[in-house]
């Protein structure tokens, strides 16, 4: 049914809250990629074949199924997106009890549907356990309970495949509001009040922008909304986009209709497949209704949203490169001015954010820019998804006001370090950001703090180190992605990011030299002063973040020819020792280089100038006789 007017929405919200309250229990099974990978997808098909079972209904294929799965009326199963509790997955909430099961199987759906939906109980075993205390409801579970879920509110909460749902939560009130009581110039300046910086990278001023796109005197302007997300470990875009797409789409069409734009873009990487179908699902969905196309809502307001895919290349994350890309040009920055909001997409002016930054626009339109000025900082309001992965026990998708401690994450939400090793360091901001050390726990996470100690951050990806982590290994890791994703335009970045890598590769290889470390600090700053794009500005960041922080460990490489933790290969000794060798020679008849010698029932040797230290003897040793030395 296509919604002519704000009655008609309004009328459909309440009917679709009303369909969502019918069922007596609703069963939310995580279909996002992390869950769906661990076989989420069977859980879900065997909790509906035992839903429609309870009602008589028969289930034979797919597309009955998810016919069904909307006639249900004593047992809703839902497809949601990523809760967020990755390090558990796959994930199952079952409401109006709000318990939440963790690392469940296809084996477990008949207990579950036995015990909590026939007799309201819980499955204790499946319950979240901490130091002995099991939490019944999502809600009490300290990953969840230490944040301030906005953005990702109703991720894991609601069908991700159906906009009635995302209506039946409010979902394009903010979108009625701006277009029957403001107008484009009052919802730029409510944008502009709240203070809503990018959460894509640099947090630059997101009012600001639509300011300048909104005054140019032009027919055709364009909102792009940058969905590539190429950080390793990063995953906070794709969540909302499998999760809560509606949401983002609401966003910039407000966007349009602020600054006077008729189509949108979105940028979305193709490693994302479920994204894409989500988002195709979500702007079909859209369209039908009437949110999308012609006269929207019969107040004239025309806007259309278009998906392109990117091919995976990390530049196209900057905002000209990914212009570029959409129009059918190779992916590379372009120098500036001309800024994007003045010729941007097919030379129009252009509004351009992330995902996030259109996800945060409904809530701040709703609820005003006061109220969002009441989380976060005065310089940063808001709250800030970011991945947190590494060596933490609780890994995850987490959200939490700007100004939050590193401690507050890592040791609260994230649990602390696995197997209780003493922290290292926290890369935050991936390839383009910097290391935080055991002294900056107390840092409150937000665009200016860290700008103050030369970090930032970025999309928002944290990985977690422990003391028996590299730091020139991880220098080494990150200048290796950043060179490859190089695209190669200007000289500072492409052939500075190479000699960088190559240095690195030779301190880790045990050639290095204290002259290599002045090198690479001469180099790194180079390519931050000179490089043509934000990207390439950013490139050796790691390395001199590490560098400042962990100098002494690179000096255990070039003069110690040490590693103290014992991952770089090359600079490992295997040594056999001569009381614990029987003689057996399955070392020496196993070593690819014919680096240990010996007599039968005697113990045997190994030639260090020979010994390519690749471990074949280590894990050939049927005694335990040869160890690793760092």
């Amino acid at each position: 049914m296509r919604l002519e007017n704000r009655e008609d929405l309004k009328e459909k919200r309440i009917a679709a809250k009303e369909a969502m309250q019918k069922p007596s229990h609703r069963i939310l099974v995580c279909a996002g990629t992390g869950c769906l990978a661990g076989g989420s997808a069977e859980i879900y098909d065997k909790f509906l074949e035992l839903a429609a079972k309870e009602e008589g209904v028969e289930v034979r294929f797919e597309a009955e199924a998810a016919h069904n799965d909307k006639e249900l009326s004593h047992t809703g199963v839902k497809r949601s997106g990523c809760h967020g509790f990755c390090e558990m997955g796959p994930l199952v909430r079952i409401e109006p009890k709000n318990y939440l099961y963790v690392k469940v199987k296809k084996e477990d759906c008949e207990e579950i549907f036995e015990e909590t939906i026939r007799n309201d109980r819980p499955v204790e075993r499946l319950l979240y356990e901490a130091d002995g205390v099991k939490y019944e409801t999502q809600e009490k579970i300290p990953f969840y309970e230490k944040q301030t879920r906005l953005v990702l509110k109703n991720c894991g909460h609601i069908d991700a495949e159906n906009m009635n749902e995302y209506l039946a939560v409010g979902g394009y009130q903010a979108l009625e509001k701006a277009l029957f009581e403001m107008t484009p110039e009052d919802v730029v300046n409510e944008i502009s009040a709240s203070d809503l910086r990018g959460r894509g990278g640099g947090g630059f001023k997101t009012g600001y922008k639509w300011q300048q796109v909104a005054r140019q005197k032009v027919e055709e302007k364009y909102v792009v909304c940058n969905g590539d997300e190429g950080d390793p470990g990063a995953f906070m875009d794709r969540s909302v986009m499998e999760g809560d797409p509606h949401k983002m789409l609401e966003g910039m069409m407000i966007a349009g209709y602020a600054v006077g734009a008729s189509e949108g873009y979105i940028y979305v990487r193709a490693e994302y497949p479920l994204a894409i179908n989500r988002l195709k699902t979500a702007i079909a969905q859209a369209e039908e209704a009437g949110l999308l196309g012609e006269n929207i809502l019969g107040t004239g307001f025309n806007f259309q949203i278009h998906i392109n895919r990117g091919a995976g290349a990390f530049v196209c994350g900057e905002g000209s490169a990914l212009t570029a890309s959409i129009e059918g040009e190779r992916g590379m920055p372009r120098t500036k001015p001309p800024r994007t909001v003045e010729q941007g997409l097919f030379a129009k002016p252009t509004v351009l954010n992330n995902v996030e930054t259109y996800a945060n626009v409904p809530m701040i339109i709703t609820e005003g820019a006061a109220w969002y000025h009441t989380i976060g900082t005065e310089g940063s309001p808001g709250t800030k998804a970011f991945a947190l992965t590494g060596s933490v026990k609780h890994t995850g998708l987490i959200e939490v006001p700007m100004g939050t401690k590193l401690r507050k994450i890592v040791y609260d939400i994230g649990g602390g370090v696995k197997n209780d090793i003493p922290f290292k360091a926290v890369q935050i901001g991936g390839p383009s950001g910097g290391c935080l050390v055991t002294n900056n726990l107390e840092v409150e996470l937000d665009f200016d703090s860290l700008k103050k100690l030369n970090a930032m951050i970025g999309s928002g990806g944290l990985v977690v180190m422990d003391e028996n982590t590299c730091m020139v290994e991880v220098a080494r890791f990150f200048m290796n992605f950043t060179q490859n994703e190089s695209c190669g335009k200007c000289v500072p970045c492409r052939e500075g990011t190479k000699q960088m890598l190559d240095i690195l590769e030779d301190i880790v290889a045990g050639k290095g030299t204290e002259e290599s470390l002045k090198m690479l600090e001469e180099l790194g700053e180079a390519i931050k002063n000179t490089a043509l794009c934000g990207l390439g500005k950013s490139a050796a960041l790691p390395v001199l973040s590490t560098l400042r922080n962990f100098r002494e460990e690179y000096l255990e490489h070039v003069v110690e020819k040490r590693c103290a933790t014992g991952t770089c290969q090359a600079l490992l000794n295997y040594k056999i020792l001569p009381d614990v060798c029987k003689g057996c020679s399955k070392c020496a008849r196993n070593c690819p280089v014919n680096a240990i010698s010996g007599k039968v029932k005697e113990p045997f040797v190994i030639d260090q100038t020979v010994c390519i230290k690749c471990g074949t003897c280590l894990d050939n040793c049927p005694f335990g006789a040869i160890v690793k030395e760092s």
